[in-house]
């Protein structure tokens, strides 16, 4: 019987194709939307972790100053020493190292092409901290690093603009006025919240501070924290041991600031889920507003077929068979819609997914939901119309004109 029901179904539907997807626009619109909208933000938020793991888990960036810039309008807070770094590897317990970091920035000449990029110095402990494995070539020695040898490293978005493909290990590039072996080839960590990632070259520190900056300050430093360690007590012990390294007594505020990496994962992860959920729930509105236009639809249904209802009624079909006939004519309305709505949102997220620059992903389970919603639309909104054939007098639907 139910397949007989379902056939009826499907013809009614086909005999009014453009009334049928006009009254499922809402249903499309709504699924297509809703599925759109929690896949990107999905796609954001693993884009938002993966840039920032790019940066290192369980890491602290200690910075000079009360925020990234100087904080107010007095004097420029005084940069970190070795020393410090040197007190924190040594006084802190759960600090697996201390990667000190002089930044510049300079243009890269090689064979004719240039190009913009920023200069970190640093020291082998940022491979511990931050570990970026090398696409070719090798890491510079304790030796070059001790005596400050310019040798480099590149990311892979100034090899692409100098070298263009071909061989850069072992050539010699100028970094502004500065002569620079390449003895590395990063590999890629891609665009993120934080610019381009691949965009700079890495050198030993003291190259970097005899050849660029010309001081021997530090502006930031990078500390590996134990998996066994709490970072919110370490980044205590070192807001302590600053203060005292650096004479801040009283209720005076830190000249320096402290981020937590994991926290920022956190904070952006739950800002863009939250988001993502207020713009689905929105759209999910159009999925209210394609049922009434199905229960719309169908009352007129219901009015145009009333002596088709009486003629069925009269010839022995029982009330409940009407009611199923109109019911899953509904469903499969809301259905149709629902599956329309799919196909819709996979070429959406195909077509956005390349501007946002966001990794694709399909997600089974919200595509199930989806369908599953539009399928219960179809019955909520359905049933009325339905009720209300399968109620009709049969004497009463027979003199109906």
């Amino acid at each position: 019987m139910f397949g007989t029901t379902l056939v009826l179904a499907l013809r009614s539907i086909r005999r009014h194709l453009l009334r049928s997807f006009l009254t499922i626009l809402g249903i499309v619109i709504g699924v297509g939307a809703v599925v759109t909208m929690v896949t990107l933000g999905k796609a954001t938020t693993s884009a938002v972790q993966a840039s920032i793991s790019a940066l290192g888990t369980n890491v602290l960036q200690v910075r000079p100053g009360q925020g990234f810039g100087r904080g107010g309008g007095g004097p420029r807070p005084p940069d970190f020493k070795e020393a410090d770094v040197e007190a924190i590897a040594n006084q802190i317990a759960g600090v697996t190292a201390v990667a000190p970091q002089a930044s510049s920035s300079a243009t890269a000449i090689y064979n004719g092409a240039n190009w913009s990029t920023t200069i970190n110095g640093t020291t082998d402990a940022f491979l511990i901290v931050q570990p970026w494995p090398l696409a070719a070539g090798r890491y510079w020695t304790p030796a070059e690093e001790a005596a400050g040898k310019a040798v480099c490293l590149i990311g892979n978005t100034v090899y692409q603009n100098l070298f263009r493909g071909g061989d850069a290990v072992g050539q010699r590039m100028r970094l502004g006025n500065i002569s620079c072996d390449v003895i590395g080839v990063l590999t890629t960590r891609g665009q993120g919240g934080f610019g381009d990632q691949d965009d700079v070259v890495v050198m030993p520190i003291k190259a970097v501070q005899r050849r660029f900056t010309g001081s021997q300050d530090i502006r930031l430093m990078l500390v590996g924290v134990d998996q066994a360690y709490s970072t919110q007590t370490v980044q205590a012990s070192i807001t302590d041991l600053l203060r005292q390294r650096r004479t801040i007594t009283g209720g005076k505020d830190d000249d320096f600031n402290i981020f937590d990496t994991k926290q920022i994962s956190d904070t952006l992860t739950s800002t863009t889920t939250m988001l993502t959920r207020i713009v689905a729930a929105v759209a999910a509105i159009s999925l209210v507003v394609g049922g009434i236009g199905i229960m719309n639809i169908m009352l007129v249904s219901v009015t145009e077929r009333t002596r088709e209802i009486g003629i069925r009624l009269a010839i022995g079909a029982v009330a409940r068979e009407v009611l199923l006939q109109f019911l899953v004519e509904a469903v499969a309305l809301s259905c149709l819609g629902g599956v329309i709505g799919l196909a819709l949102a996979q070429l959406v997220i195909l077509a956005l997914v390349p501007l946002m620059q966001v990794p694709w992903t399909f997600d089974p389970q919200i595509n199930l939901i989806a369908f599953a919603i539009s399928a219960v639309i179809g019955v909520v909104f359905g049933y009325f119309p339905a009720r209300r054939a399968a109620a009709l007098n049969p004497i009463d639907a027979l003199r109906h004109e």
